[in-house]
């Protein structure tokens, strides 16, 4: 008897923290939640960790390394840019960020263009988590400036008798994962009509025909095309030589809004994994000579279990780079990780 009424005690702790630490997470909604996010971009830009509300114990990630506060962009960021495209999971009290960013330059007077997403988990009003990817290619965030502002889309909330759970939101998501990983053209490609796919602020998808040119015909090309549909470049098969897409991890979900946040990185392995049968029979070789590995932060827009949009921030890392947030066993993995309640 007194070692069921210790049970009992133990678990109702148990469950009183729980519901607490979700209390603490409800505390900031979506407004705080990217209040945080300048907070902490400003401290940065000032270069003064005071400045932002961090807990003391907080978790630094930088382009997959753990860094102390204060090391990394911190001693380069000079300015925030106009583009910015947010992510608020309130009930996590996690909020992940798009956005254009300026660096140093070697000329004083001028600036560095840069790319930044990042990923900010907040508990007890204070920041324990940061992980960023800053990517350093000028061109690619111009093209993002020059976007002007994110596609209305995302802001723009999902009826209430049609949202879906954070779960399918994930999976939905996940497919699209799933479906690139050594496509073959016959898989589960939840796409809308009207689905579009932005990478590095250029068009990945639907691209115009240039003047004089005839669009490819997804049927006879042997490499698939950024004219193409979302689908018709998934059921191609021609993205076969994306070998692997591992440490798929879940970060954010916006149910409101119908967005899922993810990180994750693309391996192309290069070899015989670069020769592969389409769904007509043909035999290709396409992709990376040499092994190839992509570090990528992506966010789906899901309206009635299918993507709409997809928006991505990517750059090359080292082959086989981990994301610093997983055991090297979930960073190999190919399985779809929710950590937003973490």
């Amino acid at each position: 008897m007194q070692r069921t009424r210790i049970w009992r005690a133990s678990l109702a702790a148990i469950v009183a923290l729980a519901f607490a630490d979700v209390a603490f997470a409800a505390d900031c909604n979506r407004s705080c939640l990217e209040g945080f996010v300048d907070r902490y971009l400003d401290a940065v830009i000032a270069d003064q960790p005071s400045g932002a509300p961090l807990a003391p114990n907080v978790r630094f990630t930088e382009d997959g390394q753990q860094l102390v506060i204060g090391d990394g962009l911190w001693n380069t960021m000079r300015a925030k840019g106009h583009y910015r495209l947010f992510v608020s999971d309130v009930p996590a009290g996690q909020v992940a960020f798009f956005g254009t960013i300026e660096e140093d330059h070697r000329d004083p007077d001028k600036g560095t263009a840069a790319l930044i997403a990042l990923r900010l988990k907040v508990r007890n009003q204070q920041i324990t988590e940061i992980e960023q990817i800053v990517i350093r290619d000028e061109n690619a965030s111009k093209r993002v400036e020059g976007l002007g502002a994110p596609n209305a889309l995302y802001v723009q909330a999902v009826p209430a008798n049609e949202r879906m759970s954070r779960a399918d939101l994930i999976s939905t998501a996940n497919k699209y994962f799933s479906g690139m990983q050594q496509n073959d053209g016959k898989g589960d490609y939840p796409f809308a009509a009207d689905c579009n796919r932005i990478e590095n602020g250029g068009q990945a998808t639907n691209a115009p025909t240039p003047a004089g040119e005839k669009r490819p015909d997804p049927k006879t090309s042997a490499g698939y095309s950024g004219q193409w549909t979302c689908l018709e470049q998934f059921q191609s098969g021609l993205l076969h030589f994306v070998n692997r897409i591992r440490d798929r991890r879940f970060v954010a979900v916006d149910e409101e809004r119908g967005i899922v946040f993810a990180f994750g990185f693309f391996d192309h392995s290069g070899g015989a994994t670069r020769t592969f049968t389409v769904p007509d029979g043909r035999t290709i070789t396409a992709g990376p000579v040499q092994p190839w590995t992509w570090e990528i932060a992506e966010l789906f827009k899901v309206e009635k279990g299918k993507i709409r949009k997809i928006e991505a921030l990517l750059h090359r890392s080292p082959y086989g780079m981990p994301s610093g947030w997983s055991t090297f066993t979930q960073g190999m993995s190919e399985a779809a990780r929710d950590v937003t309640m973490e």
